[in-house]
Order: C-alpha cells, then structure tokens, then sequence
C-alpha cells in the first residue's frame, strides 16, 4: 500500500510540474464540442462534458491494462 501511495503522489507530482511549466499541453481541454462554455459579466460556468468522457475513456484503459 506504501510504495502504491509513494508512485500515486510521485505520478501526481510530475504531472503538476509538467503542467506548471508548460501550460499549452492541455489547451484543448473544456474546449472540444460537446463541453460547455457560459460566459457572462458576471461570471463563467465552465462544463467539460466531452474532456472528462475521454478522460475516463483513457484512465479506464490504463487501469485495465496494469491489471492484466
């Protein structure tokens, strides 16, 4: 359980910094069709329908491929 929690954070950790330091990597994210975008003058609802399917779509494989 310790060494799964330690490549979890480690995992997390790099995906931090490689977003911190290079932003345009995820520029297509909330804007594929099918999310959904309101903006005001008030405020702004972002809603990533489509981002989050393929998200999970690709989280699923890799979990069914480190099963096997």
């Amino acid at each position: 359980m310790a060494r799964w929690l330690m490549l979890v954070g480690g995992g997390l950790l790099l995906l931090g910094a490689i977003l911190h330091f290079a932003p345009w990597l995820l520029h297509w994210f909330g804007r594929l069709p099918g999310d959904i975008r309101i903006e005001s003058a008030r405020g702004r609802v972002l809603i990533p329908l489509t981002s989050m399917l393929l998200v999970s779509l690709a989280l699923s494989l890799l979990i069914n491929l480190f099963r096997r």
